[in-house]
């Protein structure tokens, strides 16, 4: 190649990069006069321009010409006050429908457009150029290369902010905080907003509330009026009866409270339970009548329905898309969210194709949830709990694009601000499913931590996810990522150590890292503690039970790295300072298992407890060759004998044997496929005791009974074993433990009944035979299935012993 050549495509190359160009001292020029379509938008460019870079970026009655930066704003039907060039450019732009827009750079002038085609366009316009400048402390710069036009694919796009002490951070925020969020969800493309009545299966005030709920939903309602976005309302049936006149005419009273308190109200949405289960016939009864009162106060106002129960059988669905089907005129759609036992894919099939169905995904929690975190280490499910600070960006996008195109986008089902970062994926997605999880991040980084900080942050939220899959002991990308916030940590600005988006990432990266190396010494210290059982001989039990029990001990007689256990405590304490979120009880007023993850920080992470528990009744055995027996037992608890096979399904090294025909991307919410539970489960529904695991009777139990494999509803269970003796039979003893109390019934893939229907969570530990016709091949599948309207089958051991 000639040097000429060469040069010319240097030069071509250079001219083709993008550059930056400095609009610091930009002007607003818009030629829109109605303030309805305006609304904020103006004032929110130049207010977070100003938050940022202190630099003021006045509003100017006419277009400049003289030269200097400016950045314009105009509906897309009236151009006219744009110079000729810059309307041609715009038009050549590809078409955008409703709620979009377009941007456009001139680097010769440095104008930036904005071109809406509509109010909510100018406004998703602004935040989308809000994204994509460059703002630090007295620089404001975007790329010359910046050209875009764009529409949302989805029509609902939001996110639920219920003001009640159940929310983790929520029921703290002022006014102003929750117009910033608003705002902010908006600069995402968020455009609905849902609130919660005063009344829910909650308590009805905290010591956090700036004002009574009844008030701060009106503030709520009035913030999103003046964003120009929708009003959602989660209204659950809280009443004890809705058939009786007197019973109804209360509920109809405070539905005329609260309905007259908000303005505007689009969307009402009813679960069908939790809370509030209500037969069909009477739910629809009485939605006829509360919508004669939503009515009066919104006439165009909408009711939603959720096929959402948690004992729900065929007769109820039938019933249930019954009355959906017929179409009342007050009617709105139907929603898809935790705990409806039918794929959203039937629903589609069963509902009327007029009829629109809205999603309504958790994207809170990370277990016992609609789509929990896949194959979670235990020891994240007791230490960071259901609720923690839980960035998934790109577990967001694939249980978003799973499901996204059998409804008309979605609301997100969320319990404060643990779940920020989901929020703003969520949204992106539901704008367009193709966006890279990567691009929202590094807007989400530019826009609230700083331009220099767009690559470190955006790749530490990816980390933060990463310390979340597999098996913790294991993965030593843990540390990794507590270096790289350690990084930005060292370099923070006073602005970002105030920041409440750093401080939670940066109280995740220690927390992981502190649990990680807690996880590493109590394993061996469970261990050492089993050597020395293991060397045990005649004579020499009790003593050596002592030297057992001080070695299982040391963990928190001698525990390690308390700098990163404090610096956990200094960040909760910032974070409630900042956004009132509440990561303790005691301290920050948190209610129990709604993100008070700092609370678990000590949680043993070994055996431990059921090992001490065990020694302890052993020690009082007066017998020494029974003590001996006893000891043996304890080491040898999972060992199935000779030729036998023994199994955790909550462990990786046995889930190879749980049969699953759908991976986890096609089916997230593991309607029709397998997933891992937690919980021991006797008294209620939940951990009786996280730090003992205790749960049936009282009794201490071993770790490996919180974590099991499991389905939902009548979605069968199956575990398959090869490499069977056929010559042989065998004697199956199973550990049923779980968050459920299920009644299960337990058969072969041959037709063999092991056991008929039982109820599960009167006792772990069942024995039965196994006929021998059923692993006379050499390998068995075994298949449970719960009765109609059980919640779901679960199994966490296996034993199968030859006999």
């Amino acid at each position: 190649m000639n040097k000429s050549v060469l040069f010319f495509l240097c030069v071509f190359c250079f001219r083709s990069i993008a550059q930056t160009i400095d609009i610091s001292e930009a002007r607003i020029y818009t030629s829109v006069t109605d303030k309805q379509v305006l609304r904020r938008s103006v004032e929110v460019l130049q207010q977070e321009v100003k938050k940022r870079s202190h630099l003021d970026w006045p509003l100017l009655t006419k277009l400049p010409s003289d030269g200097k930066p400016y950045v314009g704003i105009a509906l897309e039907s009236d151009l006219s006050g744009f110079p000729i060039r810059v309307r041609e450019e715009i038009r050549k732009l590809p078409v955008i429908n409703a709620e979009g827009f377009k941007l456009l750079v001139i680097p010769e002038t440095k104008a930036v457009f904005v071109v809406g085609k509509d109010a909510r366009g100018i406004l998703y316009g602004v935040g989308r150029l809000l994204r994509k400048m460059e703002i630090s402390h007295t620089l404001v710069s975007i790329s010359d290369k910046l050209s875009m036009a764009t529409s949302p694919k989805y029509p609902v796009r939001g996110h639920q902010l219920g003001y009640r002490p159940k929310t983790n951070a929520y029921d703290a925020f002022t006014v102003e905080q929750f117009d910033q969020y608003i705002r902010e969800l908006a600069l995402f493309g968020a455009n609905s907003i849902e609130i919660m009545p005063p009344r829910t299966d909650d308590d009805a005030t905290s010591r956090h509330m700036k004002l009574p709920a009844i008030k701060m939903i009106g503030e709520q309602a009035r913030i999103c009026k003046e964003y120009g976005l929708d009003v959602w309302m989660w209204y659950p049936n809280m009443g004890s009866n809705y058939t009786h006149p007197d019973s109804i005419q209360k509920e109809l009273k405070e539905r005329h409270e609260v309905f007259s308190s908000v303005s505007p109200l689009d969307h009402v949405f009813v679960p069908g339970g939790d809370p509030g289960d209500l037969e069909p016939d009477v739910l629809f009864a009485w939605l006829e009548k509360m919508s004669v009162v939503l009515k009066k106060y919104h006439p165009k106002a909408k009711i939603w329905v959720s096929p959402q129960v948690f004992r729900p059988t065929k007769k109820w669905f039938d019933a249930f898309f019954g009355h959906v089907n017929k179409n009342y005129p007050w009617f709105g759609g139907v929603v898809f969210g935790p705990w409806v036992k039918m794929p959203v894919q039937e629903i589609r099939r069963v509902v009327n194709a007029n009829i629109p169905i809205r999603h309504y995904p958790d994207i809170t929690h990370n277990y016992s949830a609609q789509y929990p975190v896949p194959h979670w280490d235990l020891a994240y499910a007791m230490t960071l709990g259901r609720e923690s600070i839980n960035p998934r960006p790109h577990d967001e996008k694939v249980i978003h694009n799973a499901l996204d195109e059998y409804g008309v986008g979605s609301i997100s089902y969320s319990e404060g601000t643990n779940d920020d970062v989901n929020k703003f994926v969520w949204s992106d997605q539901d704008w367009n499913p193709d966006t890279p999880v990567i691009e929202t991040l590094r807007d989400y980084a530019r826009l609230f931590f700083g331009p220099e900080y767009q690559e470190s942050a955006a790749q530490a939220l990816i980390s933060l996810e990463n310390n979340l899959k597999g098996p913790l002991l294991t993965n030593e990308g843990v540390a990794r990522t507590l270096m790289q916030w350690q990084t930005i940590e060292e370099d923070a600005s006073p602005e970002l150590w105030q920041n409440p988006r750093f401080q939670m990432g940066l109280i995740r990266a220690y927390y992981d890292a502190y649990t990680r190396r807690r996880l590493l010494y109590e394993t061996e210290v469970e261990q050492e503690a089993k050597d020395i059982l293991g060397r045990i001989r005649s004579g020499s039990s009790l003593a050596n039970i002592q030297r057992a029990k001080a070695a299982l001990e040391k963990a928190w007689q001698w525990p390690i790295l308390p700098e990163y256990r404090r610096k956990c405590f200094v960040l909760a304490d910032s974070l409630y300072r900042s956004i009132g979120a509440q990561l303790t009880i005691a301290k920050h007023g948190a209610m129990s298992g709604r993100g008070n993850f700092l609370d678990n920080i000590d949680i043993p992470l070994n055996d431990a407890p059921y090992m001490l528990d065990q020694l302890t009744k052993i020690e009082k055995l007066s017998s020494e060759s029974e003590r001996l027996q006893k000891i043996d037992q304890l080491l040898r608890r999972t060992d199935p004998g000779p030729g036998g096979f023994y199994d955790h399904f909550g462990s990786p090294e046995s889930w190879y044997r749980v049969v699953s025909d759908i991976p986890w991307e096609k089916d997230p919410g593991s309607l029709q496929s397998p997933r891992i539970g937690f919980g021991v489960g006797l008294v209620g529904e939940e951990w009786v005791d996280e730090i003992k695991a205790t749960g049936f009777k009282g009794q201490v139990t071993p770790r490996v009974w919180m974590k099991q494999a499991k389905t939902l509803y009548d979605q069968p269970l199956k575990i398959a074993y090869t490499e069977l003796d056929p010559q042989s039979s065998y004697r199956m003893k199973i550990a049923y433990t779980g968050r459920f109390r299920s009644r299960m019934k337990l058969t072969t893939d041959d037709g063999s009944v092991i056991h008929d229907f039982l109820q599960t969570g009167e006792q772990p530990l069942f024995e039965f035979d196994v006929p021998q016709k059923a692993t006379a091949d050499g390998k068995v599948t075994f298949i449970w299935n719960c009765g109609e309207g059980e919640r779901g089958s679960q199994v966490t051991e296996i034993w199968l012993m030859k006999k």
